[in-house]
């Protein structure tokens, strides 16, 4: 029968003309970045087209200034028989992406027509719900497709969790209305997938779907084109593909109805013990089971079957599935959530010149470190790294927090013995002493985190916050509702109207900016450090007035105290200025070192006139000191200066803020961060330095012999002896964490996009010298 005879190619290539191999491609592939202009050159003058880049042929397409894309291997995610796919970390954005890393010596000619057609295929495909792909690159015989990276795994993984547990009809319309919206996107670009199947179907943490994998895609004519190559995976095989007649965009609905029935029983639609007769039951509709009704609509029901007509022509649409009353009714909601979770996702930014890009890639060693509390040499985490190396670091009072590359959320306690009271995020009071990951928050992608004295802040991708710890002082911002100890992260609900930008957390008090430029402060409200104008507490979160004109673009908490820094690099703040920490207080003009009228604090958002004449970026708040970084990378410091933490070679009070020269004279410093009494900063020389108060190990470095332990350096001074990057930062109390890099080596391959963005429409050279060769070789594709 057509039936049985068809199934017999199952387990084989489909390898097109096998008399008319492609081998004007294996020498293509073959060839030199030279040879390739040079043909590619001659291939513009027989044809008479302009060269990829717009200029003339005779330029040579890579020629012009180079631009120079940065990317850090993180792990390995998979491996195949023909190549792997590979983590990596674009250093532009800090955006994570795959490079699909394959081995053209490797693969059968129709593997590499397979290779080419899925670029092809995703070059013209833009959508929220479909995998981006940004650009591909050759290393000798390695070619490098770079796509987007999808950090939830796949629905297959989805559905095998579920541990026998069935979605909530919610979920499923939610994953039914990405798909749908994927499908409809492809089919209206003339696109036909074949091969839609679980495995196929990538999330992100945030469930957000990406349909991915085109290297069996076909670009049909017309909605009325039909294709007949039998190809795909058995198990989503349409009745028409079984039976080896031809087949249109149905054929991909008929997927999406093995799928959707995956999703409401947990198994295959059609299961078998060999390939004939899964092909008889996909002939007869002979599905595995039956959908509980009692669970699931009978609207969403009469779908599955619909999708699951025999008759193609019976089957709906995409668009049509789209306008079901099943999602129809909630699609606006649908759309804007999708909308709103791509937005908060961090992509890389696709090239807008004409020169080629490059790919450096860099090989780096990324650790973290800690010190102090009685530790006076750095203490290395080996468990940072790989896919779980650190992105962000936090210290607070008694805990340290880490979120990693992949935005998982670690926290562990600085020192063993003490009792939590919540802070860790780990559901007990525990005191873990080894870093944890935080499960209660595992497929959220965090951002951000922020330590208090005893509670910590999170926000996710998606904007949302997540507080945990202590709630003494309100800090967790539910009114207290859940007890004076939180175990677990809780989600504010206060901010899911108001998405979330940025956390700041000083000892008991928190401020949040959202993206719409507000500001909420509550907890400890002494010393006005709220902003609200007031001393009072407050265990939920309150809108902080903001003077007329000021657009705050980040907020610093210190231990009492909060700063605002505007747009143009203004400083405001409020809250204790005990020692001018918050450098408020002015000496009388014409009198030295006069002190003139102290403010003890404010309440209220005062602007810092100190700093006025800088452009200031960063801010770093100390116990009984400020630190700040401005425009040109240069550092200055005010406030208490007992131990020496300014770092202006005494220990005597000084009213003004200080311009840090002496070892910093010429140097940019990209980090700094105050703990109590001490200051630790890093250049972009990749140096790191210290100064302050060196007790128990505060600088991280030994005392001096002869000077106790107490030793105060007033002049900063590099520790670590060899050079080190420094990507993130944090000192709390007598405690340091830092993230540190150390280049390993460096290679640089070029790009075969010729550097334009894929929304313009243009070939890239090698699809061009791929279908030139495939053309004079007779190769038909499929």
């Amino acid at each position: 029968t057509a039936t049985s005879s068809r199934v017999v190619q199952f387990g084989k290539e489909e390898t097109g003309h096998e008399d008319n191999p492609a081998r004007g491609l294996d020498a293509i592939l073959k060839m030199s970045l030279e040879e390739y202009e040079r043909h590619y050159a001659s291939l513009n003058s027989e044809s008479g087209c302009e060269s990829v880049s717009g200029r003339s042929a005779a330029s040579g397409a890579f020629s012009g200034e180079e631009e120079r894309l940065h990317y850090i291997p993180i792990r390995v995610l998979g491996k195949g028989s023909f190549g792997e796919a590979t983590l990596y970390r674009r250093t532009e954005d800090n955006s994570l992406v795959v490079w699909k890393e394959i081995d053209l010596n490797c693969l059968s000619d129709k593997k590499r027509r397979d290779v080419m057609n899925e670029i092809s295929i995703l070059s013209i495909l833009q959508h929220n719900n479909i995998i981006a792909y940004f650009n591909h690159f050759m290393d000798k015989n390695t070619l490098l497709i770079e796509l987007e990276y999808c950090n939830g795994g796949n629905l297959y993984d989805k559905i095998n969790q579920q541990k026998g547990e069935l979605f909530k009809e919610e979920v499923v319309v939610w994953y039914l209305y990405q798909i749908a919206a994927a499908v409809a996107h492809i089919h209206k670009a003339g696109v036909l997938h074949r091969d839609i199947k679980t495995l196929n179907i990538f999330l992100t943490k945030t469930n957000l779907i990406k349909l991915g994998d085109y290297g069996l895609a076909k670009k049909l004519g017309s909605e009325y084109s039909m294709a007949e190559s039998c190809v795909g995976t058995p198990y989503y095989m349409s009745p028409e593909l079984c039976q080896g007649v031809k087949y249109n965009f149905k054929s991909d609905i008929w997927a999406m109805g093995c799928v959707l029935f995956e999703l409401l029983t947990l198994t295959r639609t059609f299961d078998a013990t060999n390939p004939l007769n899964l092909c008889v039951k996909i002939v007869q509709g002979n599905w595995t089971m039956e959908i509980n009704s009692d669970v699931y609509t009978s609207d969403l029901i009469k779908l599955v079957y619909e999708c699951l007509d025999q008759d193609p022509e019976k089957r709906p649409t995409a668009e049509q599935i789209l306008e079901q009353p099943v999602i129809s009714r909630v699609r606006v909601e649908l759309e804007e959530r999708v909308a709103a979770l791509n937005s908060a996702i961090k992509k890389p930014k696709l090239s807008t010149v004409t020169e080629t890009p490059v790919a450096v890639v860099t090989t780096r060693s990324r650790e973290v470190y800690f010190w102090g509390g009685g530790k006076f040499t750095p203490q290395k985490l080996d468990m940072f790294k790989g896919g779980s190396s650190a992105q962000h670091v936090c210290a607070g009072e008694t805990h340290f927090a880490v979120v990693t590359v992949e935005k998982e959320l670690y926290t562990w306690s600085v020192q063993g013995g003490a009792k939590m009271v919540g802070q860790l995020g780990h559901g007990d009071q525990a005191s873990y002493r080894q870093p944890r990951r935080v499960e209660r928050l595992q497929g959220k992608a965090i951002r951000q985190v922020s330590c208090g004295a005893d509670f910590t802040a999170c926000v996710t991708d998606e904007d949302q916050m997540y507080m945990f710890g202590s709630d003494y002082y309100g800090c967790v911002g539910v009114e207290n509702e859940l007890g004076m100890e939180v175990l677990e992260p809780v989600l504010l609900d206060f901010f899911q109207e108001r998405p979330v930008r940025q956390v700041s957390c000083g000892d008991n008090h928190v401020v949040a900016l959202t993206r719409s430029g507000d500001i909420y402060s509550w907890g400890c409200g002494e010393h006005g450090r709220l902003g609200l104008d007031c001393e009072d507490d407050f265990s939920s979160p309150m809108q902080v007035e903001v003077p007329k004109g000021a657009v705050i673009d980040s907020v610093y908490c210190g231990s009492d105290c909060t700063f605002f820094l505007t747009e143009f690099g203004k400083v405001l703040a409020c809250g204790s200025n005990e020692l001018n920490k918050l450098g408020l207080n002015l000496g009388i003009t014409g009198i030295k070192n006069h002190p003139g009228e102290g403010i003890p604090y404010t309440t209220t958002l005062t602007l810092v006139k100190q700093l006025s004449r800088f452009k200031i970026q960063f801010i770093a708040p100390g116990k009984t000191h400020t630190a700040a970084i401005d425009e040109r990378g240069r550092l200055m410091t005010f406030g208490c200066n007992k131990f020496g933490q300014l770092g202006v070679k005494d220990f005597k009070k000084h009213q003004g803020v200080q311009i840090l020269v002496g070892p910093f004279g010429g140097k940019f410093v990209t980090k700094v961060s105050c703990g109590d009494g001490f200051t630790i900063a890093a250049t972009e020389d990749n140096q790191i330095f210290a100064w302050g108060n060196a007790g128990n190990g505060r600088l991280g470095m030994p005392a001096d012999k002869g000077f106790g332990s107490e030793v105060c350096p007033a002049l900063p001074r590099p520790i670590f002896g060899s050079l080190h990057h420094v990507p993130d930062l944090s000192c709390r109390g007598w405690h340091t964490i830092l993230i540190m890099e150390k280049v390993l080596n460096s290679k640089t391959i070029r790009s075969n996009s010729s550097g334009l963005s894929i929304a313009s429409g243009k070939i890239s050279l090698l699809l061009l010298l791929f279908i030139h060769a495939c053309v004079r070789s007779s190769v038909i594709l499929v």
